[in-house]
């Protein structure tokens, strides 16, 4: 695993060119991740050792679906956000009827 993958068009949404970091919040712990000029280039990805880390655990404990897995990015403040997982069979909504922002685990 190695990041998150937001998605050009979640990228033209909510992370302005002049963002230089995305703060996220997974469970307890909230993390700062830098986001390089590659990310408005065609490479939207966030990667961040604590995210792969946090990602993983989700995966470990069943939390998080097969990769590619998505995660619902609910805002949390000014270039803030949220992340959950999303679980295919165990959930009311799914990555495609959520009303927010998804990213994948890649």
């Amino acid at each position: 695993m190695t990041g998150l993958h937001v998605g050009d068009g979640n990228v033209q949404r909510f992370f302005p060119p002049d963002t230089p970091a995305v703060e996220l919040e997974l469970d307890h712990l909230r993390i700062v991740c830098v986001l390089k000029p590659e990310f408005w280039k065609g490479d939207p990805e966030i990667h961040d050792e604590r995210l792969v880390s946090w990602l993983e655990s989700k995966e470990f404990t069943g939390k998080l679906a097969p990769r590619p897995a998505p995660l619902a990015m609910i805002p949390a403040g000014e270039h803030a956000f949220r992340l959950l997982p999303i679980l295919d069979q165990d959930s009311d909504q799914d990555a495609e009827t959520t009303k927010y922002a998804v990213g994948f685990s890649v």
